[in-house]
């Protein structure tokens, strides 16, 4: 049985740890912790209490839902911490953080971010691309944010070192209602990374 996002207890949400200029995208991150409550579905995040991190913890954590963050000591110590969480788990590593958050939750979705947002979303897609899970993943494209890496993701296509199926794994919206609902119709890819004769 795959997942569906009305089934699942927790999605995990990388994010920047900035609120940006365009003051639309920390609102849609507030809509969407607040969805998220509404709909019962559990938080996974950084951890910390800064920027839209902080603008979704916040929100779900006002709407009654329970949130989990993961963060490294090393970040902790730059009092960065949100210190009203659910739960709040130390580890060493970066490494060790993206593996922990992928480990508790049953999806994915990408706010914008910078460089540590693109390294935890492309983690993701190529585990599932390696059908190491079979976990819905989704952008929430606000106000086009993520058009360039979509037109760099159709060229990867074009020039032959990306499988359209593969593509076809993110899952894409710049509206909530329509982000989720494509999440919870999403049924994983059967193309395998490579063909063996």
């Amino acid at each position: 049985m795959f997942n569906k996002f009305e089934d699942m207890d927790r999605i995990c949400v990388f994010c920047g740890s900035s609120n940006g200029f365009d003051k639309e995208i920390p609102k849609q991150a507030t809509l969407l912790g607040q969805k998220m409550a509404q709909s019962k579905i559990d938080l996974v995040y950084g951890g910390t209490d800064v920027g839209l991190m902080g603008k979704v913890a916040n929100a779900v954590l006002k709407g009654g839902g329970d949130v989990v963050g993961v963060i490294p000591e090393f970040i902790k110590a730059f009092k960065l911490a949100h210190e009203n969480l659910t739960e709040l788990i130390l580890v060493q590593t970066m490494h060790e953080r993206k593996a922990k958050m992928a480990e508790l939750s049953d999806g994915f979705i990408a706010l914008p971010g910078g460089f540590g947002t693109l390294e935890e979303l492309f983690e993701v897609l190529t585990m599932s691309q390696l059908s190491l899970h079979h976990k819905p993943i989704a952008l929430l494209n606000v106000n086009g944010y993520f058009d360039d890496l979509i037109s760099l993701m159709n060229n990867m296509v074009e020039k032959g070192f990306l499988q359209q199926v593969n593509m076809d794994m993110l899952i894409v919206s710049d509206d909530i209602e329509e982000l989720i609902e494509k999440m919870n119709l999403y049924r994983p890819a059967e193309a395998k990374k490579w063909k063996i004769n």
